[in-house]
């Protein structure tokens, strides 16, 4: 790799260090992104949680031997820790693969398993930055959770696809009455009530986790049981436990109509999903009001780099 190149590279994560950091400060936020392959020679995801750093490289075809690629990397890390003032043990590298196909959303990548806790808003989440593809707190949804929070005193949530439970920590932090929490992976929700357990005691009359496939379960669930819902569901899945497979542009409509159904009449339903190409199929929808907030719920650290949508639907 040319030093002109790697310069280049120096130049633009010094750029968004100093300003994304600034931004972090301010708000009193401790995890962050900072880069997101702002070059195309470098297609990196760096992360901040707290005094550690989450590296991930996007799989690409970048045309290096093994030992050429092996090179490149061991001269982009020194870089990254020196501007990020990080010293090499504290960063945890990870190749982020692409997954094709309908796949679980999640893919458990190493036996062992390494926790440390970092704080968001005053409250407690397990991360882990070794084992699988996502670190446990999807960092685009700080404000969304924070307005489920303000919304949610007195109220029933549900957290339909609930992965790791932040939607649920910051939901019991906010005095809802009852905490729902639905996802297939036992994994994750055994997670989601470690996360819960982190910051306040588990009571299982107000704190439910719940092992099912979405789409069945909700065909179960009476109506007018929920007030607040947050559905998160991924692009694809076809796990081997699931009748179907989901898709979610083919099936949002109809999971969306089987939640409000779940609802009562003025009640929240957060909608969200990271499918680049997703259409909101409104006229299919049966809902008082259907209002995108994806502007509104994107953090300093994503303007611009969002491939996500998300909406507030009434019912």
């Amino acid at each position: 790799m040319s030093e002109d190149k790697l310069q280049m590279f120096r130049n633009r994560l010094t750029k968004m260090y100093r300003h994304i950091a600034r931004l972090a400060r301010r708000q009193g936020v401790t995890c962050y992104r900072i880069y997101d392959h702002d070059l195309p020679e470098f297609p990196f995801c760096i992360e901040r949680y707290e005094d550690k750093l989450y590296l991930a490289e996007y799989q690409r075809r970048h045309g290096m031997t093994e030992e050429e690629h092996e090179a490149w990397l061991e001269s982009c890390i020194p870089t990254i820790s020196e501007i990020l003032e990080t010293p090499d043990e504290q960063i945890y590298y990870r190749e982020r693969r692409r997954k094709a196909g309908r796949l679980d959303q999640y893919e458990k990548l190493a036996s062992e398993q390494e926790f440390f806790v970092a704080k968001e808003a005053g409250l407690s989440f397990r991360i882990n930055l070794t084992d699988y593809l996502d670190t446990g707190l999807f960092l685009d949804h700080r404000i969304t959770r924070g307005m489920v929070r303000q919304e949610v005193e007195g109220k029933r949530m549900l957290n339909l696809f609930c992965y790791t439970g932040s939607f649920s920590v910051y939901a019991a932090a906010g005095g809802a009455s009852t905490v729902d929490s639905v996802d297939l992976s036992r994994t994750y929700l055994n997670w989601a009530e470690a996360n819960l357990a982190l910051n306040m005691p588990v009571d299982s009359q107000r704190h439910r986790f719940i092992h099912a496939d979405v789409k069945q379960w909700l065909d179960e669930l009476p109506p007018g049981g929920y007030d607040l819902v947050v559905m998160d569901p991924p692009t694809f899945s076809n796990s081997k436990r699931m009748k179907d497979f989901l898709d979610i542009q083919r099936d949002h409509a109809e999971l969306i109509n089987k939640t409000l159904q779940a609802m009562t009449p003025g009640g929240i339903l957060y909608f969200s999903t990271n499918y680049r190409k997703f259409q909101l199929e409104t006229d299919k929808l049966v809902a008082a009001s259907v209002k995108d907030i994806t502007n509104a719920t994107t953090p300093f650290d994503f303007q611009g780099k969002l491939f996500r949508y998300c909406y507030r639907i009434i019912k």
